[in-house]
């Protein structure tokens, strides 16, 4: 029989997509293993995972209610249950080491793992360790970090390397070729500055009003361009509002503007790019510091115990971003925050070396490592 790994994280992109990325470094080193997933059947993992070819084992378990209520009351039996079908599935293939990268379904492989004497390590993807991975990490073999800050919160019980987040395959500087790429893709200019302008898949309201309230406020709007990604349901009104902005302004007054609901092709999106507002989420840090990518950083203001705010100053303090609150966004505080690192040649270049210091491209395969020196010992 092959040896096994387990992984689990799910509910979100951000802990999913990490997760991914780790099997595929796992396969590469270990071309012999035997790599599964445990998930749900509501969260990302239920459609990401089987895309990627890799099996998922369905649990089923609840989310981690932090306030008291009759489903919270549920939550130690539904946990208990779930490991137990999760140790059925380490047993049964043969499980030499599994991993968790964060989200509620992440538990009961942690727990199974230590039932079974199974070594497991933990991946945390922000600054501040959400619960499900503050608890695996108590048991785990390794925990692996994308902050430095993240060691010290994460206590001493374990030990903890910072690796990096990992990012998508594929993900890379494309240079002048993807950047005529994507200005054939997108209808842009070749010789405008791009600035990149997304609030994730559901988009983000504060940030789609400041972009509109930006027009008419740059001073050289003919040397500029606007990516903008208005976010999934977003674009009639954002469009709205574009060009009531585009009209207030005047002709000759406002930038070009690109504006898009989603895009697919965040690779291209990224090689047309000179700088980049959006959140802070751990993926998107881990994207923009791995291609070099200045930044303005506008933290989603409602993340678990600020968690978007803590990676985002990480990243200041790094010197490869500038934070704005996000209730201190608007056309005004976003022309401030990004017209330097525009047209600011050595200012833009100092951050993006700042950026890609930090950045970790090799993150999946310095996971994989852990996984597999864990289960080896």
């Amino acid at each position: 029989m092959n040896q096994a790994v387990l992984l689990a994280g799910g509910g979100t992109g951000g802990h999913v997509f990490p997760s991914l990325a780790v099997a595929a470094a796992l396969r590469d080193a270990r071309p012999d293993l035997d790599i599964g997933f445990v998930g749900t059947t509501r969260g990302l993992e239920s459609r990401l995972v089987p895309e990627a070819g890799w099996p998922l084992f369905e649990v089923g378990v609840l989310p981690l209610n932090r306030r008291p209520s009759l489903a919270a009351l549920r939550i130690p039996s539904a946990l208990l249950r779930a490991s137990s079908a999760v140790a059925g599935v380490l047993r049964g293939r043969g499980a030499v080491g599994a991993a968790v990268f964060g989200g509620y379904v992440s538990l009961p492989l942690a727990l199974a793992a230590w039932r079974t004497g199974t070594p497991y390590v933990v991946h945390e993807q922000n600054a501040i360790p959400g619960l499900a991975n503050r608890i695996a990490a108590r048991r785990a073999a390794a925990v692996a970090v994308t902050f430095p800050s993240s060691v010290t919160r994460l206590g001493r019980r374990v030990p903890v390397q910072v690796t990096g987040n990992p990012v998508r395959p594929g993900l890379a500087d494309t240079g002048p070729e993807g950047r005529a790429a994507a200005g054939a893709l997108f209808g842009l200019d070749p010789q405008r500055r791009t600035l990149l302008v997304f609030g994730g898949s559901q988009g983000a309201q504060r940030i789609n009003a400041a972009v509109a309230g930006s027009l008419g406020r740059w001073r050289a709007p003919e040397d500029l361009q606007i990516l903008h990604a208005t976010g999934l349901g977003r674009a009639e009104q954002a469009a709205s509002d574009l060009a009531a902005a585009a009209g207030a302004a005047g002709s000759g007054n406002t930038p070009l503007v690109r504006a898009v609901e989603f895009i697919d092709r965040m690779d291209l999106a990224y090689a047309a790019a000179d700088v980049v507002v959006a959140r802070s989420g751990a993926s998107t840090i881990a994207e923009l510091t791995v291609l070099g990518l200045p930044s303005v950083l506008v933290p989603y203001p409602h993340a678990t115990a600020d968690h978007q705010m803590a990676n985002a100053c990480d990243l200041t303090a790094a010197g490869a971003a500038t934070v704005v609150a996000d209730a201190d966004l608007d056309g005004a505080a976003l022309v401030a925050a990004a017209e330097p690192l525009l047209y600011d040649d050595a200012v833009r270049l100092e951050m993006a070396a700042a950026a890609r210091r930090f950045g970790r491209p090799d993150a999946a395969a310095r996971v994989a490592a852990m996984i597999l020196q864990a289960a080896e010992r």
